[in-house]
């Protein structure tokens, strides 16, 4: 009894913000105004493929990107000694503590025609680049606001790598490569897997990134599904439809990736 007692807010919590908006996002989308059922909105939400392939292929980039970068700046933070290590957590986390919307704000007097890069290139008689309204900026903004989700998990995996698996590694004649390879690369695959579905699943779906350094030209399927909820265009049934379309794509892509995983897995075991 008191075990039940105990899930019962957990219970409530999921019921409210997880089972009921999906539940609400089901049914609009096969179902018309009138509450009859359709297959006509998930066969439109068809036409908005080329955005969704675009919001998959940015958000993949950009999780490359978190990977590439966050791997060696998690591995340093790890190595380091306890109260640089905890000094340097706190760096990282800082940003996030400022606002989502204010931290992507800035990139704009950055990024700008006549913003701080190009102001810096006039001074040096340099010609300006066009940064803003670009799929660049785009990654950009999302490899910024996201590249900590891919160092924490990665840092919590290898921060439990002892120093006595590293030297006996260069004991038995392991150079860096091969204790990078052997060692590193295989303990840091939990955090690498948590990492990318923290960083691709928010990229996939961001849509203030993409409106304030895309602009109208560089579209993606976040924008798309909040234009059908609160733009003029009023349509909650296409916006679920396309929702749905979206996240069946996503659970693929990361059942596909768990499935090569398991085989390499399966693979290195035999």
């Amino acid at each position: 009894m008191k075990l039940k007692h105990a899930h019962f807010p957990y219970v409530v919590w999921t019921s409210l913000f997880i089972a009921i908006p999906l539940g609400l996002i089901i049914y609009y989308a096969f179902t018309d105004h009138f509450g009859n059922f359709t297959l006509n909105y998930i066969r439109e939400s068809g036409e908005y493929a080329p955005i969704i392939l675009k919001s998959i292929r940015l958000a993949g980039i950009s999780t490359l990107i978190c990977l590439v970068c966050g791997f060696p700046v998690a591995y340093i933070i790890s190595r380091s000694k306890k109260i640089n290590e905890r000094t340097l957590l706190l760096v990282l986390m800082l940003p996030m503590w400022m606002n989502f919307l204010l931290r992507t704000y800035g990139w704009l007097s950055i990024l700008e025609n006549n913003g701080i890069i190009n102001q810096f290139l006039s001074l040096l008689h340099l010609p300006g680049f066009n940064m803003i309204n670009t799929q660049g900026a785009v990654i950009l903004g999302m490899v910024y606001n996201y590249i900590p989700f891919m160092i924490l998990p990665l840092h919590s995996i290898m921060s439990k790598i002892g120093t006595d698996i590293l030297e006996a590694a260069q004991d038995l004649g392991a150079n860096s490569y091969y204790i990078f390879k052997r060692v590193i690369l295989p303990i840091s695959i939990p955090g690498i897997k948590t990492g990318i579905t923290m960083v691709f699943v928010p990229s996939v779906s961001t849509f203030i990134i993409s409106q304030m350094l895309g602009g109208s030209t560089n579209q993606l399927v976040g924008d798309i599904i909040e234009l059908q909820f609160l733009g003029n265009t009023y349509n909650p049934h296409l916006g679920s439809a396309i929702s749905i379309a979206l996240m069946v794509l996503v659970l693929l892509m990361m059942g596909l990736m768990g499935f090569f995983d398991d085989e390499d897995l399966g693979g290195n075991l035999i």
